[in-house]
């Protein structure tokens, strides 16, 4: 399909129409590239917003895709359902954490958090229980609804939209040993009305690739509990071997009452998302009183086609060597990022699992003007890299080579000495 002549009417996400450069155009995709107008071929260390996992255009996942379409497109959810839906569940709680034993399909990351906080605040009105607040971290992100708003961090992000947004009890993020996070969390749950404890595990996504210990999370999750609240998982960028594991709380022992789930669901190929909830949440909806019903859906929730696509990345899980090739990256970014620690020109330099991230040393925040000259400079280079303001990071398909990530530490050496800290 060609491009049309005339000027474009869409409007992109998170792009500054006023003084970014025209979009690149896309022309198709493969393995661990973007093809572009002219030739190019776009290294996507950044999995295209943190989705690709396996690559693009996976052939077992298209041939999946391609099949369930001959079969059905769109059914309606509410009062039917279709055996995509139900393989796909199925594996999804065999793979999951234990106890986590009903799957609610939506479409996107923020919908399955919207889903996730809907379930923990009605399972305790339903039991009677007068539990209402929610505990998260700071720099947390979680979505861009009205309800993943509330609970992500307060910042440019969301500040037009301060009237609409409820308010949370925020805790600090777990530095170190994680003391001044633990002891925020028990005053915060002393009073017993907290409903539920919802972190990104291991990894804080869009608030700065900032990381903490496995055991960390396992002691929050324990004092919440220990208080009767929830504990609730936003895997959406850490699920499908991100951290190094199929899940991320899988690292600290860790099975949550409630997991959100998407991105690389699909192996990043349609979108998808599914929540995970215990038992004891779906009881405590469970009724002949239909107010007790969990009022939610999404229009496509469970398209067939996208589980078709789900059933796939499974399979490829199951049949494929997929967890030696994350291991296999989990060791080709630490190699590579050997050559920074201690560089003056970084602070920070860190990695968890496939995901490698450092600061470039100087003007900081995701506003900061470095971070539009640092994309710059790796897109001339047919890199895809979204520095988070100075922060650089790394988050690419599992089947990237060696050589490829050579070139893109290359860039990120040179990107220091070149680009500006203004």
């Amino acid at each position: 399909m060609d491009f049309p002549s005339d000027p474009s009417p869409v409007w992109h996400p998170f792009t500054q129409h006023g003084s970014e450069p025209p979009p690149i155009r896309a022309v198709g995709t493969e393995g661990a590239y973007i093809l572009a107008e002219g030739g190019r071929r776009i290294l996507d260390l950044a999995a295209s917003w943190w989705v690709v996992t396996h690559g693009h255009r996976h052939p077992a996942i298209v041939a999946a895709i391609k099949a369930a379409v001959d079969t059905m497109d769109q059914v309606i959810f509410a009062g039917f359902t279709h055996p995509y839906a139900e393989e796909l569940a199925r594996g999804l709680v065999r793979r999951a954490p234990p106890g986590l034993t009903r799957v609610f399909f939506s479409d996107s990351g923020s919908t399955a958090v919207e889903v996730a906080l809907k379930m923990a605040l009605g399972h305790f009105r339903h039991l009677g229980a007068r539990r209402t607040r929610i505990v998260v971290l700071e720099h947390a992100y979680h979505g861009d609804t009205i309800g993943t708003m509330s609970v992500g961090a307060r910042s440019v992000f969301n500040a037009p939209y301060e009237p609409l947004l409820f308010d949370v009890v925020r805790i600090p993020f777990p530095n170190g040993d994680g003391a001044a996070t633990l002891a925020a969390l028990e005053a915060a749950c002393a009073g017993g009305d907290v409903a539920a404890l919802l972190v990104e595990p291991l990894v804080l996504g869009a608030g700065g690739m900032l990381m903490y210990a496995p055991e960390v999370l396992a002691a929050m999750a324990a004092v919440a509990r220990r208080h009767g609240a929830l504990v609730l998982l936003d895997e959406i960028m850490t699920g499908w071997g991100r951290t190094g594991t199929l899940f991320a709380c899988e690292q600290a022992g860790l099975a949550p009452d409630i997991l959100c789930t998407s991105k690389g669901l699909t192996g990043g190929v349609v979108p998808l998302a599914a929540t995970l909830a215990t038992e004891a949440i779906f009881a405590s909806h469970y009724s002949d009183d239909r107010a007790r019903t969990f009022f939610h859906s999404s229009s496509f929730t469970a398209n067939p086609v996208a589980c078709a696509a789900a059933l796939a990345n499974l399979k490829l899980w199951d049949e494929e060597p997929v967890a030696a090739r994350v291991a296999a990256l989990c060791a080709m970014q630490e190699q590579r990022l050997a050559r920074f620690r201690g560089d003056p020109r970084f602070v920070n330099v860190r990695r968890c699992g496939t995901i490698a991230a450092l600061d470039l040393a100087g003007s900081a925040g995701y506003l900061a003007g470095v971070g539009p000259q640092l994309k710059a400079f790796f897109l001339e280079r047919d890199l895809l890299i979204r520095p988070l303001g100075n922060i650089i990071y790394l988050m690419p398909p599992y089947c990237v080579t060696g050589d490829e990530l050579d070139r893109a530490y290359a860039a990120i050496d040179a990107a220091a000495d070149v680009v500006g800290r203004g």
